[in-house]
């Protein structure tokens, strides 16, 4: 039972942190209309990112809930790499456009009210900071959660900005700081956006994920009882926090009943080690004798026994 109200406990925090980032949002797309201020619709237009961000982990933590089909046998994990293309296309858009407007008021300067635009940033900065302190305990296990704080964390930076280039504003009459500090949070937001972006795509190109080395995963399985050599190994991702790994491994001529144990033992190191959850594994032997007791009873291929390959 404690399972589920952990999960439980995670998917109502997400909602609540998605309503609060959604309300400061708002506040400051308003803001920026009121105060005439660009570096504050620049913040709003991260504080979408952080809503995009939050709503890609609660998709994850409901959506890992939702079995696997006939028709979709890993599930539904990519949707959520889909949704992230777009989002990050369009935000990259946005942020274009901000650029741009802000090269303008360089030379065409517009003085945004200093004051009313500090104290707009101060509250979405209260907030972003609620939600992180929300967030930081569930993230310590969750990549998705993980991701999310980091856009938050990124966010309250923008805002922090936002609140000093506002006083400054307020005190010296220069225009110049706000178009300035737009280019300072649209820079943030770049960042963001091509992590976004790179991590996509290394999903739907079946990339080996980040921080993990095919060579480590090899060596390891190597390592194992019984395990000769390993080779045509690959290392994907499905969704967001699901790997897979497939291989073919050449052992020592066995009964099958040991090459079950074999692959308990790799299935159980990569999990632990690697995070991997779903394994497929290919066995092969160098001497296969014509009967029912070994792994496989056709002859071993030129070289394919030559040594670890991938």
């Amino acid at each position: 039972m404690s399972r589920p109200s952990r999960g439980l406990g995670q998917t109502a925090r997400l909602i609540l942190a998605l309503v609060l980032v959604a309300f400061v949002a708002a506040l400051e797309f308003w803001g920026s209309v009121r105060t005439g201020s660009l570096a504050l619709l620049t913040d709003a237009v991260h504080v979408c990112m952080d809503f995009f961000a939050l709503s890609i982990a609660l998709f994850a933590l409901v959506g890992a809930q939702r079995p696997a089909t006939l028709r979709k046998t890993f599930g539904y994990g990519r949707l959520e790499i889909l949704g992230a293309l777009l989002n990050g296309s369009v935000l990259l858009a946005a942020t274009a456009f901000i650029v741009f407007e802000a090269v303008h008021r360089f030379f065409v300067p517009h003085l945004p009210q200093g004051a009313l635009m500090s104290g707009i940033a101060a509250i979405g900065l209260i907030v972003n900071a609620t939600v992180g302190l929300m967030l930081v305990k569930s993230s310590k296990h969750n990549l998705n959660l993980q991701a999310a704080l980091f856009h938050v964390a990124g966010d309250a930076l923008g805002a922090f900005a936002v609140i000093v280039g506002g006083a400054a504003i307020a005190l010296t009459g220069a225009a110049w700081i706000d178009p300035a500090l737009s280019l300072f949070v649209a820079a943030i937001i770049v960042v963001g956006v091509y992590r976004v972006l790179r991590d996509a795509a290394d999903v739907l190109l079946e990339g080996v994920p980040r921080g993990l080395h095919v060579g480590e995963v090899r060596d390891a399985m190597a390592s194992l009882t019984g395990i000769v050599a390993v080779h045509d190994l690959h290392v994907w991702t499905i969704g967001t926090g699901g790997r897979a790994l497939s291989a073919h491994v050449l052992v020592d001529d066995r009964q099958v009943s040991e090459a079950t144990h074999i692959l308990q033992a790799v299935d159980a190191m990569v999990r632990e080690r690697f995070n991997v959850s779903h394994v497929t594994l290919q066995f092969e032997c160098e001497n296969c004798e014509q009967d029912d007791r070994v792994v496989c009873t056709q002859p071993l291929i030129p070289g394919k026994a030559s040594g670890p390959r991938h």
